[in-house]
């Protein structure tokens, strides 16, 4: 290191797991860093400073869990920041690893910023319902220039160092020693003028319609929050940037920022943040060690190797998976490694520049093939053939006679019984759920269903799979629906009867659109396919063929029940496959979704037909009726052990169920709208409508209340037995 050049090490933050306990909320940090920078300013024989991190990490930014005491965030590192901007020598700053939120706005504060190529940089305190705290979102403007500073603010998203020397956030990248060539950099600045680099000094550069484009932008940014406020209060952070001087615009981010701080939103995403973590530290009945099979190839067994089976396999060879796809005839192999083909081709394209190349041209790496034999020397089958009891028993009998004794074997099923598919085995110890969401290579989600006999080391194994894939994987009982289907249920229902009582798809979807879902039930139908859950109610009697001749039309087994899917169904409605369903498409197979005169006709026929009354239903009972019952099978799956707390329920929705992440997960929005409310409400909608058992409070949310309205974090300490499930 040169003579002339003083090193500032600046601490990378250390993975949340961890973090010394003196260093969580960064205070001594944050100290250290203002005393060398005071020294380096203060010693006349130092003529440059530059400012790295340890271990190969710039700084990933501020610990999250000290985000409830402003002192420790961004408030506190502004004035760091400006201390080092202010300097009258000149200081880089050497990224290395990661440079992210509070560790990028120490790099703006820098006078000159070097890279390594493959560093990365961002400001994602979005994410986590804030915004950038110590001054970034009004020097990043500055540098960058608006459109680019409000794409990376509002989205959190994080660039390569590639992509930040084109925008101009760095100087240079280097493929060398980082702090050498920042070193050399720090040299070669001595004594040229630093006003030209800080930042504060700088006008934000013109657009040559820079109204006209934030006003574009800010519709566009809400639009996308959908009543997440933390994207919405950046927009208008870095508006102020654009607007006032300097100074002022720093207020005005504190001000929003102290906004954000105290909202509800930023608590909701921190507990998501927290609880995505917490899912994966689980315990089996009598504390068992818990050993997993490392497994060298994986065969995924798929007739058809439809939508699902091709998600599987391209997420396999993502995870660098040594994979075997397996098909009953050529037919239907030649077709399903076309479309595989396809999807990994994309995902390449999408890797191009990174670190991790797609090996999938190797035939060591994936090969497919029709010939059974292939299964004697793998270590894990995920057999994904359709929603079929029969079928999937009459395989797994199969593969328990051909697998070695210690394959797992490993079904994807969105709801039946595992217990049953093991028991056409002769090793039900090995046989699991995985529930793979759809589309199975982007969504992150995976159920992890274990029956009466699964052993410990096959649901560790698969959860070790889930992480090889970075998925989350949760790990729940068996049922019918497990989890997230079993509490979906409700919810649909409730829909569904909103429909016969008065109300319209467009409304409902509205409703729970504005709520923050990204799509409501009847379009999410359409996307699915109404047929799914048509063939399912066949399977269980409740239409179809088998149901009893003279049953009422709305009532099954006792209770409530509308047959209006079914009858969309045998008008060949299926959804966006057939161009209609609970809308109207363009075309078979189009996407945008338009009100279908036909259906409100057909709903107004329908009650007329049923001599239901058409009334006039307002937002609020639309967003009570569905969401409070899905909630309140949430609190009946706790009781029952089928989920081991209300973490593993939330985290579930947020992944799998397009639940908005700034609410927090069901169970959390439960807790934060108060307990007496929701059982007041359940109680209410009951007994309007004592046939539908689902509206019916559970035991567990109504003792809850009776203690005083327990803290989410308390509930499962007042069940009065421990689950026999987890």
């Amino acid at each position: 290191m040169s003579q002339d050049t003083f090193c500032v090490v600046f601490h990378a933050q250390i993975p949340f797991d961890r973090i010394p306990h003196q260093f969580k909320s960064g205070p001594m940090f944050l100290q250290a860093l203002e005393d060398g920078l005071k020294k380096a300013d203060a010693d006349p024989s130092v003529k440059a400073v530059m400012i790295c991190g340890e271990n190969g990490k710039f700084s990933a930014g501020a610990d999250i869990r000290g985000f409830s005491s402003p002192k420790t965030l961004g408030v506190a590192l502004g004035p760091i920041v400006s201390l080092i901007e202010s300097s009258e020598k000149p200081v880089v700053a050497a990224i290395e690893g990661v440079a992210l939120g509070g560790g990028l706005e120490v790099a703006l504060g820098c006078h000159y910023r070097v890279a390594h190529a493959k560093a990365r940089m961002g400001l994602p305190e979005v994410t986590i319902g804030l915004l950038p705290g110590a001054e970034g979102t009004q020097r990043l403007p500055r540098l960058i220039g608006v459109p680019a500073a409000l794409d990376m603010i509002t989205t959190g998203k994080h660039i390569p160092a590639t992509e930040a020397l084109k925008l101009g956030l760095v100087d240079e990248i280097v493929e060398e020693n980082t702090i050498e060539a920042a070193i050399r950099l720090a040299n070669k600045v001595i004594g040229q003028p630093l006003g030209p680099r800080r930042l504060s000094l700088k006008p934000v550069p013109k657009l040559p319609n820079m109204e006209a484009f934030l006003q574009e932008a800010q519709v566009k940014v809400k639009r996308q929050a959908r009543g997440f406020l933390a994207p919405e209060l950046c927009f208008q952070a870095v508006q102020a940037a654009t607007q006032r001087p300097f100074a002022e615009g720093v207020r005005r981010e504190r001000e929003l920022f102290q906004v954000l701080l105290s909202s509800g939103q930023a608590q909701a995403l921190q507990y998501a943040f927290f609880a995505e973590r917490a899912v994966h530290r689980w315990a089996t009945p009598g504390g068992i060690n818990l050993l997993f099979i490392i497994f060298d190839s994986i065969l995924l067994l798929s007739l058809g190797l439809g939508t699902m089976g091709q998600g599987i396999v391209t997420s396999l060879v993502k995870a660098n998976i040594p994979v075997v796809a397996l098909e009953q005839n050529l037919e239907y192999l030649n077709k399903g490694r076309k479309a595989v083909m396809v999807l990994l081709e994309r995902e390449a394209k999408k890797m191009e520049g990174g670190a991790q190349k797609l090996d999938f041209h190797n035939p060591a790496r994936l090969q497919f093939t029709v010939d059974f034999n292939l299964l004697h020397d793998v270590d894990l089958v995920i057999e994904a053939v359709f929603e079929n009891m029969a079928l999937k028993k009459e395989i797994f009998h199969k593969l328990s006679n051909i697998c070695k004794p210690g394959a797992l074997l490993c079904t994807n099923t969105s709801a039946l019984d595992i217990d049953e598919i093991a028991s056409a085995t002769s090793r039900p110890q090995q046989v699991i759920g995985t529930h793979f969401f759809s589309p199975a290579h982007v969504m992150r989600l995976l159920e992890i269903i274990y029956g009466r006999h699964t052993s410990p080391s096959a649901i560790a194994t698969a959860m070790q799979l889930a992480k090889d894939m970075k998925k989350v994987g949760v790990v729940v009982g068996n049922c019918f629906g497990f989890v997230g289907n079993r509490m979906m249920f409700p919810y649909v229902e409730q829909a569904v009867f909103l429909l016969e009582e008065g109300s319209r798809p467009e409304a409902v979807d509205q409703v729970l659109e504005d709520f923050g879902f990204k799509i409501g039930p009847f379009r999410m139908s359409d996307l699915a396919g109404l047929d799914v859950g048509w063939r399912s109610r066949k399977g269980q009697g409740l239409t179809g063929p088998s149901l009893p001749a003279g049953s009422s039309a709305r009532q099954r087994r006792g209770q409530r029940y509308s047959p209006l899917p079914d009858l969309l169904c045998e008008r060949g409605r299926f959804g966006q496959k057939t161009g209609k369903g609970w809308y109207q498409y363009e075309r078979a197979g189009g996407r945008t979704a338009t009100p279908d005169p036909w259906i409100h006709g057909f709903l107004s026929q329908y009650r007329d037909t049923h001599r239901i009354e058409t009334r006039y239903i307002d937002q609020e009972e639309i967003l009570e009726r569905c969401l409070f019952s899905l909630i309140n099978e949430g609190f009946a799956i706790l009781a029952e052990g089928i989920a081991s707390g209300p973490e593993h329920l939330d985290v579930i929705y947020l992944n799998g169920y397009g639940w908005p992440k700034h609410r927090g997960g069901p169970m959390f929005y439960a807790s934060t709208v108060g307990l007496p409310r929701v059982l007041a409400k359940l109680q209410k909608y009951s007994e309007a409508h004592p046939d539908v058992p689902k509206l019916r409070p559970s035991a567990f949310l109504k003792k809850l209340v009776a203690v005083g309205n327990a803290p989410l974090k308390e509930w499962m300490s007042y069940l009065s037995r421990q689950s026999p499930k987890l």
